[in-house]
Order: C-alpha cells, then sequence, then structure tokens
C-alpha cells in the first residue's frame, strides 16, 4: 500500500472512533428526555427525507426508461452555420 492510502485509512480510522465514543457518550449520558416536538420533528424529517429520496429515485428510474438519459447525437442536418 501507499503512504496516500494508508493516511486515508487512517483517517477514517480516527473519524470512525470519534463517532462511535460520541455516540456512546450521548446513549449512556442521562439527561432529560426528548420532548414531544423533538420526536414530531424527528419524525417529519424522516417522512420527508424517505419521500424525497423515493421521489428522485422514481425519476432516475422514469427518465432512464423513456431513453432521456441517452447520449447527445450530432447530425449533419442541425449544424446552423
Amino acid at each position: 500500500m501507499r503512504a496516500g492510502s494508508i493516511a486515508a485509512i487512517a483517517a477514517l480510522l480516527i473519524i470512525l472512533a470519534g463517532a462511535v465514543a460520541f455516540a456512546y457518550l450521548g446513549l449512556t449520558v442521562p439527561g432529560e428526555p426528548m420532548p414531544t416536538q423533538g420526536w414530531i420533528a424527528l419524525t417529519l424529517g424522516v417522512v420527508v427525507s424517505l419521500i424525497v429520496g423515493i421521489g428522485l429515485m422514481a425519476l432516475v428510474f422514469y427518465s432512464s426508461r423513456r431513453g432521456y438519459d441517452e447520449a447527445a447525437q450530432f447530425r449533419s442536418d442541425d449544424r446552423r452555420d
């Protein structure tokens, strides 16, 4: 492996360790429970994210099946001089 690959893997492992530590501390430190408004906001955020994701994937499949994703082709009779 090259030095760049090793550095990238090390950086990603450090980020992963930080995320795991943050999650562990966030789940084990006692505190107030989330208020009702927080649960409503969380639910709405998840639902809207799912709608956007599903809608965009549907558009990708629709445009692919209808041929909108075909490469542009140059024809000599379309030329403007």
